[in-house]
């Protein structure tokens, strides 16, 4: 017996959904809780974002603010090294 094509992908979009909603939920959870919730969340993101375009923007967005927060985090400059004339 085949499964029909349109069933199978439909399941596969609520399994995913189911996965992903979970993934995502705890994370959320994760931010008021002790816990890693800068790594679950982008997770549950990735899992959502195989089926759904609306996870895969939201993911991109968090990545780019992730790089540029990164990025402009530099512990080794200081105030002082800002405020001196160069050259």
């Amino acid at each position: 017996m085949r499964i029909n094509p349109v069933i199978f992908r439909n399941l596969k979009k609520i399994f995913i959904l189911i996965i992903g909603g979970t993934v995502l939920l705890f994370g959320i959870i994760l931010i008021f809780l002790p816990g890693p919730s800068f790594i679950v969340i982008p997770a549950g993101l990735a899992i959502l974002a195989i089926e759904f375009s609306w996870a895969r923007s939201l993911l991109k967005r968090a990545r780019s603010v992730a790089n540029s927060r990164i990025f402009s985090f530099r512990p080794w400059q200081s105030k002082k090294n800002e405020d001196q004339p160069r050259g």
